[in-house]
């Protein structure tokens, strides 16, 4: 599948392989440590392209595309995760384990932003004394935001939603990995400790934002024209009840 499909306006390089088509549309399983465990492995591992997201930056990535101002559908994102490259699978069904594993924290993002936001906590790497490391997280953050650049563009010139920003440009830094902010060390570390700890809160913020403002989806109908019930699978692939998914919003 192609992104022409899902949009004539856009194109993308990349082809899914038919085996992940096919694991979009397994129903989605309840994630436990064992399982972000796993994938952190095959993440690290020969068999995923050299240059993929790892465990901290997918899972920014995924938030970024969960909080979003439009849908994007997984046939467009899930070839970002691999940069463009095949993942080199051992069977079909290592391939639907794996990839139903970044399904499955997908749909677990957008259950606690909209059920259970005290639930949600980025998956970021710590020091030993407990400081928090959020620069990977962001990076992938980013790579979702780059999606949809100018999509974003009300939330920054709104009064108020434009300050939802401020932590995770904090903790972001320039193409030549220097700080987008000023002040001493010792400021720095302090403003990008303070934003590390804030991201709970600006994720459930950005989501919350988009939530009311992005266009909403018919009940019975999607983009390509396609009607679908309520109670019928989402479209986007996520795995989860259309009325639950897309279409609550």
């Amino acid at each position: 599948i192609e992104r022409t499909a899902l949009s004539p306006q856009q194109t993308l390089p990349y082809k899914l392989h038919p085996t992940i088509i096919g694991c979009l549309m397994k129903p989605p399983q309840e994630l436990d440590e064992e399982m972000l465990e796993e994938l952190d492995e095959f993440l690290m591992s020969e068999d995923a392209p050299e240059d993929c997201l790892q465990i901290s930056d997918l899972d920014g990535f995924l938030t970024g595309i969960v909080v979003g101002p439009e849908l994007i559908m997984p046939s467009e994102w899930v070839p970002c995760i691999w940069r463009g490259e095949e993942p080199n699978f051992k069977s079909a069904d290592h391939a639907e384990h794996i990839v139903g594993i970044i399904m499955c924290r997908y749909n677990e993002i957008i259950h606690q932003l909209n059920d259970e936001p005290e639930e949600f906590w980025p998956i970021v790497h710590s020091t030993p004394d407990g400081r928090l490391l959020a620069a990977d997280w962001i990076e992938g953050f980013m790579d979702a935001f780059g999606l949809r650049v100018d999509a974003w563009d009300d939330l920054f010139q709104d009064e108020d939603g434009r300050y939802l920003m401020g932590p995770l440009i904090a903790l972001t830094h320039d193409k030549d990995g220097k700080s987008l902010i000023t002040g001493t060390e010792e400021e720095q570390q302090q403003v990008r400790d303070d934003a590390a700890e804030a991201l709970p809160v600006v994720v459930k913020g950005i989501y919350d934002f988009w939530k009311v403002r992005r266009k909403p989806h018919s009940d019975e109908e999607v983009s390509l024209g396609t009607k679908v019930g309520r109670n019928e699978p989402c479209p986007c692939g996520s795995g989860r009840k259309y009325k639950k998914c897309c279409g609550s919003n």
